[in-house]
């Protein structure tokens, strides 16, 4: 029994590539919740970079997906440090006590 084959929208392949490419997602998480084809975003992937490379417009935003991520990953490690000093400067202020 062959598979039905499912067609997307372009504007959903837009935003499953964007949970990857921005959000910094794992493909197989993004598959898993989508329900998609183990190939299918890797695909997507690779097409939308080879059309930015093609389109300047889509390769500026490519460019700032890329440094939305950065800033991302940025933010969330000075979260980490910021809990940890606080939690350092509340046990030293307890060991004055």
């Amino acid at each position: 029994m062959a598979g039905i084959k499912k067609t997307y929208t372009p504007e959903f392949k837009k935003k499953v590539v964007r949970l990857v490419l921005e959000e910094g997602r794992q493909m197989k998480s993004v598959n898993q919740e989508y329900n998609l084809g183990e190939g299918s975003l890797r695909k997507w992937i690779r097409e939308y970079s080879e059309e930015c490379e093609s389109n300047p417009e889509l390769n500026n935003e490519k460019d700032l997906m890329a440094e939305n991520l950065r800033l991302r990953k940025e933010l969330a490690e000075s979260k980490k440090e910021n809990d940890f000093l606080k939690k350092a400067a509340a046990f030293f202020a307890k060991e004055l006590d």
